[in-house]
Formats: structure tokens, sequence, C-alpha cells
């Protein structure tokens, strides 16, 4: 399945249908009278957060969403049937905005959670609403109201328990094949991730959610290589692994470079927790690896963690690092 987290939809709820101008004849009943019923109401436009989506490809191929119009009024006062409403299903973490792309409609964080997006339009009143000592005849009814139209933007932000950033080829997605059952496409070549993935590590009996985004470079905030836009994606995490690759000459660099981009997109990113690895340690010399672990703590003010995915090495010490971030942050919420 292809991976889209922003959609363009056009809504529209239902018109009202209308009242309806109507008299009682019946034979051999003396006194008639208006008995024209009211109309329908609109169908409206709802969305609602649903379990098992990730993506918002759906929306590709649909982005005009109808709710139907009321029906009319009937003699004998007879009411219109209500129109049939529509529901935009989408995953959780999912966002609504305006057709600006920045008025903030509803972010929609739990599963189930719904929200009406347009309201169907009023069915009209019918001649016997208007019925009075005064006017025992009204020969006049209520058309129904118009129902609203919009055009809105969906933007999906997963949701994740902890984010994997760093440069390309520091070893995200090999992390989260070995700790996670996802299995992201994994290659020795920049920009081998495409898409964020999502996986659900468990240590010690205890889960969270995993998400790996492309890897950033510097200028990202400018739009260079795949840019920050995957970024929006560990918003809601409540800690960040960074990865730097023991196979990047300058590590201290490596490390700032990320830290850079991750300040210059903003979205409180730079003030989450942040968990330093040195990965990929299996591929240096001891020597080589002592002085790649001083210069990159040096840079960041604390000493990293050291791993090698590949070889199942420091993943444990790591693992549990994120859990027990998590675990508070979730005792604090």
């Amino acid at each position: 399945m292809k991976f889209l987290d922003e959609a363009k939809v056009y809504i529209r709820s239902g018109d009202g249908g209308a009242g309806a101008v109507s008299f009682r004849r019946e034979k051999f009943i003396e006194f008639g009278g208006p008995d024209g019923g009211d109309g329908g109401r609109g169908g409206d436009v709802w969305v609602e957060a649903v379990n098992g989506l990730n993506t918002l490809i759906d929306f590709r191929y649909q982005q005009h969403f109808k709710a139907s119009t009321g029906m009319h009024g009937m003699g004998r006062n007879r009411t219109g049937a209500n129109g049939q409403s529509v529901t935009l299903k989408v995953p959780v973490g999912t966002q609504i905005f305006e057709e600006d792309n920045e008025t903030l409609i509803v972010d929609l964080v739990a599963e189930g959670q719904r929200f009406r997006l347009a309201a169907g339009g009023n069915g009209g009143f019918g001649n016997a609403h208007f019925k009075s000592s005064t006017n025992q005849a009204p020969n006049w009814a209520n058309p129904g109201l118009a129902g609203e139209e919009k055009t809105i933007w969906l933007r999906l932000k997963l949701i994740a328990d902890a984010g994997l950033v760093g440069l390309p080829n520091a070893g995200k997605s090999t992390f989260l094949a070995t700790c996670t059952r996802a299995r992201p496409k994994i290659a020795n070549y920049p920009f081998t991730t495409l898409h964020p993935n999502l996986g659900v590590a468990t240590i010690d009996g205890q889960e969270f959610i995993l998400a790996d985004i492309p890897g950033l470079i510097e200028g990202a905030h400018d739009g260079i290589g795949l840019g920050d836009r995957f970024l929006g994606h560990v918003e809601r995490t409540r800690v960040l692994l960074h990865l730097v690759s023991a196979q990047e000459e300058d590590v201290a660099k490596a490390y700032r470079t990320v830290k850079h981009e991750l300040e210059a997109y903003g979205g409180g990113l730079e003030d989450k927790p942040e968990i330093v690895a040195l990965s990929q340690i299996d591929t240096v010399d001891a020597e080589t690896l002592k002085k790649k672990v001083k210069a990159l703590a040096k840079a960041c003010g604390r000493t990293p963690f050291q791993l090698s995915a590949a070889a199942h090495t420091g993943m444990t010490e790591t693992l549990r690092a994120l859990r027990d971030v998590i675990v508070a942050a979730r005792n604090g919420d």
C-alpha cells in the first residue's frame, strides 16, 4: 500500500427538503384544512478516526464527498425522510484543516473520535405549521435550507511513542526491523526509506510504538533531499532516538546537522527528550570506536549508547532507555 500523508478533499452536506403545501379533502368530511408536512433534514458530513489505517491513500481516488438531500414533505402531515450522512474514515492522528491549510478544525488523536465537518440543512415547514386562528388556510410553505460546502485538507501525523531520527544510512530501518516485526526496505544507499514506517517494540514485557522516518540531510528545512515534510510524524512522540553511524568520518558534525534541522523545523522537536546512540559499531575497530564515542559524547553532552542492530549488540540497553522515558511520560499525563 502506498503511503500518503496529505490530501485535499471537497465536502458538501445535504440540503433540507422543502415543506409541502397540501389541503385535506376527503369525502363525507365537512371541514378540510392544511395538512402539508415538513421537509426532512439534509445529511451531515462526518469524519471518524478508525483503527487499521495508517495512510490517506483512499483520498487519492475519491476527493468529493456529498451527503444526500432531505426528502420533501408530503400531504397528510407526512414529514420527509432525512438525508443520508457520509463519514470520512481516516487514520488515528489525522488533522483536519480549512482550505488555507493553516486553520486547524479538529485533531483526531483517539480511535472512534468523531467530528461533524458540515451540518445538513434544516427541512422547511409545511403549510400545516402556519395554521392559526386567524389564518386557517395558509397556502405557502418554507423551502429547505441549503447545506454547507467547503474544501478541507487532511494531514496525517502518525501516533508513535518514540521516533527514530538521523542522517540517511544511520541504521534506523535496520534498528526498526531488528526490534519489531516491521519490514522496511534496507539498502546501503541514501534515502532507502521514502516514507515513515511503524513497528511495535517489546522489552521486558512492555510494548511501545516506534516510528522510522526518512533520513535528514543538511538543508532539509529548505527542501533539500526529501526535505523535512515527514518530521511531522514524530511531533507526537514522547522521545527521540538519535542514531549516528560509526561510519561517519565526523560523528560530531553528523549529530549537529540533524539537531540543526530539528531546531529549524520547530514543532517542539528540539525540546523533546533525546537518547543518542552510536550505531553500526560492528563496522569499525575498537580504537576508532573509542575515538568516535568520545567525539559524539562531547557534541551531545552525554555518553551515547553503542549499538549494532545487525549484530544485536546494545539493543536491549537502548530499548530499556526508551521505555523508561516513555513510561515516565505516560505516568505524567
